[in-house]
């Protein structure tokens, strides 16, 4: 069997509270990016194996959240040995939630190949334990997250039409920096309002990401993508998650597909928007 993990962007960010537990209370719309994928085929073996291609996965073999995933649908449900094969193509380091990605989906394939039985609640559950991400990708629709990003209500929000502009340049940004470095602010009207004006109105209405300032401020090329992709035509941009992707929203895909000529030496993808 064979699926497509998609990658995510990053509506708004806004970093509320620092919890007692360490981790933060945040707001934000995850909206998937259906055009951005990786590749992954699971077939049955006698032993489970994870065999990775593509870009590169800097860690062992089950410390991927992939094999995490398996291991836990193995040992919480009966799910049987396994050959995974995973191709990378969402960059990492990137907030796009491809590591993320990747685990839901190996859930959500293993228990339909299985028929374990699993409700998509009981595999969010279980997907949260590797990954605040990971939940979001179960369902895959576009929802307004709260907690640590890991409780979901409804978010009507469609780009449906529009082109999108990502670029990843070289630089990455550790998820502990930028969360070390931004100053929780609860937000003062909800994102989900904001988000339903027209996109060309959402910078004005105070859609932003938090972790820019900081972020920006410790690498400027990021900065200088966002400024370059606006003055380009975006109708919005903005970093996605804690980085280092940068995206710009275009209602003309020609005018997309011109500015990303500017970002030629760097990674970049130009993805129609379905949803």
């Amino acid at each position: 069997m064979i699926t497509f993990p998609n990658a995510k962007i990053n509506l708004g960010l806004n970093i509320v509270e620092r919890r007692p537990d360490g981790y933060h209370n945040l707001e934000t719309v995850f909206y998937p990016i259906m055009g951005l994928t990786d590749v992954l085929e699971i077939v049955p073996s006698a032993t489970t194996r994870l065999h990775c291609y593509g870009r590169t996965v800097d860690c062992p073999e089950e410390s991927n959240l992939v094999m995490k995933a398996c291991r836990m649908l193995q040992r919480e449900a009966g799910a049987p040995d396994v050959d995974m094969h995973l191709y990378k193509h969402i960059p990492d380091g990137a907030g796009l939630g491809g590591g993320s990605s990747d685990a839901a989906h190996a859930m959500l394939m293993l228990n339909q190949m299985f028929g374990l039985g699993l409700s998509s609640g009981r595999l969010a559950q279980m997907a949260a334990t590797l990954g605040a991400d990971c939940p979001f990708f179960i369902y895959n629709k576009p929802v307004m997250a709260t907690g640590i990003g890991d409780v979901f209500s409804p978010a009507r929000v469609s780009l449906g039409g529009c082109t999108l502009l990502l670029v990843k340049p070289e630089v990455s940004v550790p998820t502990a920096v930028a969360y070390s470095r931004v100053t929780p602010q609860p937000s003062q009207s909800r994102l989900t309002q904001q988000l339903s004006l027209p996109v060309g109105q959402w910078q004005a209405a105070g859609v932003r990401n938090q972790f820019e300032p900081s972020v920006f401020a410790a690498y400027p090329q990021l900065a200088a993508i966002k400024s370059k992709i606006v003055q380009s035509g975006a109708l919005y941009a903005s970093m996605s998650g804690s980085g280092s992707s940068i995206f710009g929203i275009f209602d003309d895909a020609n005018l997309a597909e011109a500015a990303a000529r500017d970002f030629a030496h760097c990674l970049h993808f130009v993805i129609p928007l379905g949803l």
